[in-house]
């Protein structure tokens, strides 16, 4: 794809969160002229705010991320603090029975995993104790630093020629015969060949005005983190309804449901700060690794997601419009950046993924959906908000 002179891109990408940095990155180190823009901070949502997981087994693009995430410190130039394997803890038969569906998607495509009784448990998570019911050692996956992955894109997209600008707004969008010439935004018009949209949850309402309807419901998610503890062997260590990683200096930081559901509409008036979810994750938490159930909680964030009805990533390039591509990751977006920004690159270049086959993204799977599918999976706003 050529490259344009002036103001623009042959690429546009709309939001800088981990999906659109790192769709930038492989388009800018394969000379695509490429520009990101975001309407905030890059990273400010979710792609800075989560656990840091690289472990998306249920993904079509789960060997190409665990391909990946091992390489991405050389292949960027810069830190990721990527740490591979995990431990999950369960505390009953029931999550034990849950949590075994990672073992068997693992299997089928390679991987493997230990089932662990609750000794082993205890001697590979010196946290661990209590009621244990069981645990798998799982020899795939692992996680990393969302704030210094993020870094890591925005520079190495740097470093390839592409562009970020951040603090700029999208308006909307000049077409012609069925074709975005242009994206309009708060600091005047960019003309491209290509437009990415990878907004969060933005992406519906962006889609929107070029006709396109990308279902998603959006959702405040809340973490916490410790003092720091003493280093376990394994900092990728989760169960009882948490994700999370001990950090390199030994924090733990951790998060889990139940979401907090947020319209659309109120995205920009309410604060994706503290919730009363925090208090049951901390107590989650505290019976997952009762040996660190004296650590102080020091700072707790959140960021929004976007959710789609079916749980599972879009990526796809509709119909309706020529040479748009449109990325949701439906709240998994941060472990599977890698392999994501690969395929977007695939889809902007060639029109197909080369190394995945990503008929379950695509769009068409909601041509069915109920109007109100959002009341009957009750997502719904709860009163717990504003400036809770």
């Amino acid at each position: 794809m050529s490259a344009r002179a002036g103001a623009g891109a042959a690429v546009v990408i709309i939001g800088a969160g981990v999906t659109g940095l790192s769709a930038g990155w492989w388009l800018a180190r394969d000379g695509v002229d490429t520009l990101v823009l975001d309407a905030g901070a890059a990273g400010w949502g979710a792609s800075g705010r989560n656990g840091g997981g690289c472990s998306h087994h249920h993904s079509p693009l789960f060997r190409e991320e665990q391909r990946l995430w091992p390489l991405m410190d050389e292949l960027l130039g810069y830190p990721t603090e990527f740490q591979p394997e995990r431990i999950r803890i369960a505390l009953d038969e029931r999550q034990f029975a849950l949590y075994r569906h990672a073992l068997e998607n693992g299997a089928r495509q390679g991987f493997r995993t230990e089932v662990l009784d609750p000794q082993q448990v205890r001697e590979l998570v010196p946290l661990a104790g209590g009621e244990i019911f069981g645990g798998y050692h799982y020899h795939f996956g692992g996680h990393a630093n969302p704030h210094r992955t993020l870094q890591a894109y925005a520079w190495a997209l740097r470093d390839c020629g592409g562009r970020l600008l951040q603090h700029t707004r999208v308006l909307g969008f000049e077409t012609h015969g069925g074709r975005v010439a242009g994206v309009r935004t708060s600091r005047g018009m960019f003309a491209c060949e290509h437009v990415v949209i990878t907004a969060g949850p933005a992406t519906g309402e962006l889609a929107s005005l070029l006709g396109v309807s990308v279902p998603l419901m959006s959702a405040r998610a809340e973490m916490i983190v410790t003092e720091p503890l003493p280093l376990m062997r394994l900092g990728g260590v989760d169960g009882n309804g948490l994700y999370g990683r001990q950090t390199l200096r030994g924090n733990l930081a951790y998060g889990g449901g139940p979401h907090e559901w947020i319209d659309d509409a109120d995205l920009g008036d309410t604060r994706p700060y503290s919730t009363p979810l925090q208090a049951s994750i901390a107590r989650r938490l505290c019976a997952l690794l009762p040996k660190a159930a004296h650590a102080r909680v020091i700072r707790s964030w959140a960021g929004f997601i976007e959710n789609t009805p079916d749980g599972r990533p879009v990526i796809d390039r509709p119909a309706a419009v020529d040479n748009l591509t449109v990325a949701t990751l439906s709240s998994v977006g941060f472990g599977l950046s890698p392999a994501s920004g690969r395929a977007i690159r695939d889809l902007v270049v060639s029109g197909s993924c080369g190394f995945a086959d990503l008929t379950t993204l695509k769009l068409s799977r909601f041509a069915a959906l109920e109007p109100d599918w959002r009341r009957l999976q009750g997502w719904l706003p709860s009163a717990v908000g504003g400036d809770g």
